[in-house]
């Protein structure tokens, strides 16, 4: 047997305490001999706007005429009882149901609305007391004090709260544009180099075109290779932008160490050979931070040998862990040759993106000439293997 939710309970304890106040205010109005109609108009209207379940709630019945209607007939009820110089009584019921309505009201009817219904509830709380202490000055100054005291305390309660949701809404647009903006960095990156291997390769294929015809082939493939992951990637990183489920952040084509080896595998050509050292040591269940970034960090640094060492000859990729950090290593022996166009230089994120990712992460990063040696470049990345 299922027990209910405490939120649950805590309805019905409010709904019964709602529904006991009504009951007085009816009491209280069928012994003073006024007429019992307008008391249960006003507590209709006001029960229905509170209690009518959200899911079964049509779509006419808005916050402002939920909140409005009973306003506007407690106001008729004081002005009638004024007008015909009756003295009306006025109870718990009516007030608790016109506070509850002006929090609504403030809190959730657009705007102007929520100003306009929140004055009408307001205004309605405080004509309640004329209708009984129509002659009694000094009574009716203190209910209507009273009355400004709660209206305060809740409109000022319901203005917070509203302003709080507008601060989540906000920062919730804040965070998926800035998710957004992130997939498009990597978006940018990944694209570059891709078409950064496609443009090298296809220098290499017109200078394998009268010298080495028969290596062709492999060049190509390359070639075909990499503009298939280029459009593989955007493929997914605009269903991605797309997408704003719950589930399209863990789309976001960043990579982890698995896909090292794919990146290494497919950046090999016929005259740059690439090797891949991965120390067994090194885990497989890394945080997911983690690995995006070792991916990222090689990545990069095998997009820039093509930039700007497109004469390099061998690169060497290793990954290695000491229980406590894992070590990303990219090392190649060009001597900064490139006969790549001026427009296919700079552009993008490169190394200053890729050491704000690493160090956000708690780790390093070094970019530069390998120790002791005069040639090739060497990018070297250490990230703490603690959850992140």
């Amino acid at each position: 047997m299922r027990s209910d939710s405490p939120r649950s309970c805590a309805r019905a304890f409010v709904v019964t305490l709602l529904v006991m106040a009504g009951l007085l205010d009816v009491l209280n109005a069928d012994d003073s001999g006024y007429a019992l109609w307008p008391h249960m108009v006003v507590l209709v209207l006001g029960f229905a706007a509170l209690l009518w379940p959200a899911r079964r709630r049509p779509e006419w019945l808005t916050p402002q005429l939920r909140t409005g209607a009973p306003a506007v007939a407690s106001l008729l009820f004081t002005v009638g009882s004024l007008l015909l110089s009756r003295q009306a009584p006025f109870g718990p019921g009516e007030t608790v149901v016109l506070l509850s309505l002006l929090f609504i009201a403030v809190r959730h009817c657009p705007q102007p609305w929520a100003v306009v219904c929140g004055v009408l509830n307001g205004a309605a709380l405080l004509g309640t007391p004329a209708r009984f202490y129509q002659d009694d000055s000094s009574n009716l100054l203190g209910f209507m004090v009273l009355a400004l005291v709660l209206i305060g305390l809740v409109g000022a309660l319901a203005a917070f709260l509203r302003t709080q949701d507008y601060r989540r809404a906000v920062a919730v647009v804040e965070t998926r544009r800035a998710e957004r903006v992130a997939i498009a960095a990597d978006l940018h990156d990944f694209v570059a180099h891709h078409v950064t291997g496609i443009l090298v390769q296809t220098q290499m294929a017109r200078m394998m075109a009268t010298t080495r015809p028969e290596g062709l082939d492999g060049v190509l493939a390359g070639i075909e290779r990499a503009a298939t992951e280029a459009l593989a990637s955007m493929r997914r990183t605009v269903g991605v932008l797309r997408d704003t489920g719950p589930d399209a952040a863990d789309r976001r084509p960043v990579g982890d160490l698995a896909g090292i080896a794919e990146l290494t595998d497919g950046f090999a050509s016929p005259v740059q050979h690439v090797t891949l050292d991965r120390d067994p040591a090194v885990p497989d269940d890394l945080p997911h931070e983690v690995q995006a970034a070792a991916f990222r960090v090689v990545q990069e640094a095998l997009t820039n040998v093509r930039r700007h060492a497109a004469d390099a000859t061998r690169i060497t990729v290793r990954l290695r862990h000491d229980g406590r950090r894992l070590e990303v290593e990219v090392t190649d022996d060009g001597r900064g040759g490139t006969q790549l166009p001026a427009a296919a230089h700079g552009g993008g994120f490169g190394l200053v993106g890729l050491t704000e990712r690493v160090t956000a992460l708690g780790g390093a990063l070094r970019a530069g000439p390998p120790a002791g040696q005069t040639q090739g470049w060497e990018v070297r990345a250490l990230f703490p293997t603690a959850k992140v």
